[in-house]
C-alpha cells in the first residue's frame, strides 16, 4: 500500500513537472524564483530603439540621471482593462513621480508570479504594442531633447525587432528585492522616406559637437560605460548583445 502512494505520488510530482516545464518553456531561466516564492521581485517592461551608423550609436541624454545617456525607447503601458488580470498576479505599481509613468509596466511581484507575469507579457494582449510605445516614447523624448520638428517623421516609422531580453533576477544593492527587466531592441525599419530622414537627423545630432543632449557611442564605449565626458546607462549593452556589463545608475528622486 506505503508503495502504492510512493508511486503516485512520484507520477503526480512527475506530472506537475512536466505541466510546468512545458508552460514555461519560453521562460526557464525564471523556474528558480520558485525556490524563494515569497520574495519581492521588482519587475519592468521596456522597449530600446537601436540607432546606428556602423560602430556607432545614437544615445540620447537622461531627464533622471543628469549626466547620463541611454538609448530612445521606455517602459510598456498596460491597458485599464488589464488592471483585473495584473491584480490576479498580485502586481503592485511602483510609485509614480511624474503623470506620464501612469500606467507603466514596472512594479513588483512575489516571485512565485513572475513565470506567470513573462507568460501573460508573451502572449501580448492587455498591453501596448511595442511599436506604438516606441512612437510615444520617441515623440516624448524628441521634445525633451529639443527636437520636436522631428516627431511627425517618429511617428511614420516602422521598426524591426532586433532580440527579447531578460535581464536578471539581479540582487539590487541596498534593497531587499530582486529585480528582473524584460527588454525588446530594435532597429528603425529603412523603408520609406521618414525613417531614412530621422535616421540621419539622429546621426547628424550626435555627431554635432555642440549638442549636450544627443551624443554618440562606439560599441566599446558602451561597454566602457563612457563616451568621452558622457556616462553611457547600462541598458545601452543590449543595443549590441544581449548582457548587461555594468550596475544600474540610481535615478535622481
Amino acid at each position: 500500500m506505503i508503495e502504492k502512494i510512493l508511486v503516485g505520488v512520484a507520477v503526480a510530482l512527475l506530472g506537475w513537472i512536466g505541466r510546468t516545464l512545458v508552460r514555461n518553456r519560453h521562460h526557464l531561466r525564471l523556474l528558480r524564483l520558485l525556490l524563494t516564492p515569497r520574495r519581492r521581485v521588482r519587475v519592468s517592461v521596456a522597449v530600446l530603439l537601436r540607432v546606428q551608423d556602423e560602430d556607432h550609436y545614437v544615445l540620447f541624454g537622461s531627464p533622471t540621471r543628469p549626466g547620463s545617456f541611454g538609448p530612445p525607447g521606455g517602459v510598456v503601458k498596460y491597458h485599464d482593462s488589464e488592471r483585473h488580470g495584473l491584480d490576479k498576479l498580485r502586481f503592485d505599481p511602483e510609485g509614480r513621480t511624474r503623470a506620464v509613468m501612469k500606467h507603466d509596466l514596472r512594479g513588483f511581484l512575489p516571485a512565485v508570479m513572475v513565470p506567470g507575469f513573462a507568460r501573460w507579457l508573451h502572449r501580448g494582449t492587455g498591453r501596448e504594442h511595442s511599436t506604438d510605445c516606441l512612437r510615444r516614447e520617441l515623440a516624448e523624448e524628441l521634445g525633451e531633447i529639443g527636437r520636436p520638428e522631428l516627431t511627425h517623421l517618429s511617428q511614420a516609422v516602422r521598426f524591426s525587432l532586433v532580440r527579447k531580453v531578460i535581464d536578471g533576477p539581479w540582487d539590487v544593492p541596498g534593497e531587499q528585492y530582486r529585480q528582473i527587466r524584460f527588454m525588446e531592441v530594435y532597429d528603425l525599419l529603412c523603408d520609406r522616406p521618414e525613417a531614412d530622414e530621422l535616421r540621419t537627423a539622429l546621426v547628424t545630432l550626435s555627431r554635432a559637437q555642440g549638442d549636450s543632449q544627443v551624443v554618440g557611442a562606439t560599441r566599446q564605449d558602451i561597454l566602457r560605460g563612457r563616451s568621452g565626458p558622457h556616462l553611457v546607462l547600462p541598458q545601452s549593452a543590449f543595443l549590441v548583445g544581449d548582457r548587461r556589463v555594468r550596475e544600474d545608475i540610481q535615478p535622481v528622486r
